[in-house]
């Protein structure tokens, strides 16, 4: 990747292109939306909560009035409505260019999806795992489509526990939070392994925005009551944090720069906390192939979504 400073005015335009977005009424998922319907995508808006997601949806018309914009339900919390999507997606829709696997919890107290996933696994990556899985054939068929997967510096932090995936010995908040965020990374790899050896043009990469102060930082402090945590983030938001419109630029790049990579992690060059997007290196967990292979085959079983990528046909 050269050295240029890479911003939204350097998105290629965008119309016929059809985006989803996980998570896109609030924080990072609502910038992105906004910016990529002002470059002329249609932008399927995905909100688990529909008055906030209505809201979202109001706001970004009011700001482009030629925007086009579908407001759909989706609780990545839920395999039930995962399904539910993503038959009322294919049921509209017969092509995906761009899936931003964006939605997400951060460092919660333990709690349990509809399904039984630990709340931050569950949420984070195995919903997307499955969306991703559902709607896979959709993607594949559509040319040069991408996955991106958001995750997030804790990743450096995170490790899988293959013995005690779902924290049910023992949890902690931001343990748990780091290994949802290294396991975005792990399926981002894994996946455009597998498409790539398929034979797919499909790009899978992945990116976090570094340090942003949005919803997930309030969200975690108000559900853990962690006082000391909001003073922290209170001192080190003005002084290291970067804007919203800084930070979303890692995940626009892999969503729809000319010269984004698969299988690959962008992140802000500078210190990997702020600054315009680079190309990172993870976690040293998730170049273990064996471990990514697992991780990944381990995912199909909970979530009952298998990836079915045969070769595929050359014309």
């Amino acid at each position: 990747m050269s050295n240029q400073n890479w911003t939204q005015n350097n998105i290629p335009n965008l119309n016929g292109k059809v985006i989803v977005i996980t998570g896109a009424n609030s924080g990072l998922g609502f910038e992105t939306a906004t910016t990529v319907a002002e470059k002329g995508a249609t932008v399927v808006m995905t909100a688990r909560n529909t008055t906030k997601g209505q809201r979202a949806f109001d706001e970004i018309m009011e700001a482009y009035p030629n925007a086009t914009l579908d407001l759909m339900t989706l609780d990545v919390g839920d395999l039930s409505s995962v399904r539910a999507f993503a038959d009322a997606f294919k049921a509209k829709y017969n092509r995906l260019d761009v899936l931003l696997n964006n939605a997400g919890v951060m460092a919660i107290p333990r709690q349990e999806t509809a399904d039984g996933f630990e709340m931050q696994l569950g949420v984070n990556h195995l919903g997307h795992f499955a969306l991703t899985g559902l709607l896979l054939d959709v993607i594949v068929n559509t040319p040069n489509a991408r996955i991106h997967n958001v995750s997030s510096s804790a990743n450096y932090m995170g490790t899988i526990n293959f013995d005690d995936l779902m924290g049910e010995q023992e949890y902690s908040r931001w343990g748990a939070y780091g290994q949802s965020k290294l396991a975005n990374i792990f399926f981002t790899f894994e996946l455009q392994k597998r498409l790539s050896e398929a034979g797919y043009d499909t790009m899978v990469n992945s990116s976090h925005p570094g340090l942003v102060m949005s919803n997930l930082q309030a969200n975690s402090v108000e559900q853990s009551g962690t006082g000391m945590e909001a003073i922290m983030y209170r001192i080190i938001g003005p002084l290291m944090a970067q804007n919203i419109e800084m930070g979303i630029l890692p995940m626009l790049y892999g969503m729809t720069a000319v010269d984004a990579k698969g299988g690959v992690f962008y992140g802000p060059r500078t210190f990997n906390l702020r600054g315009y997007p680079a190309e990172k290196k993870t976690n040293e967990e998730a170049y273990d192939a064996d471990k990514l292979r697992r991780f990944f085959d381990e995912s199909e079983k909970l979530t009952g979504i298998t990836y079915n990528l045969g070769e595929r046909a050359t014309v």
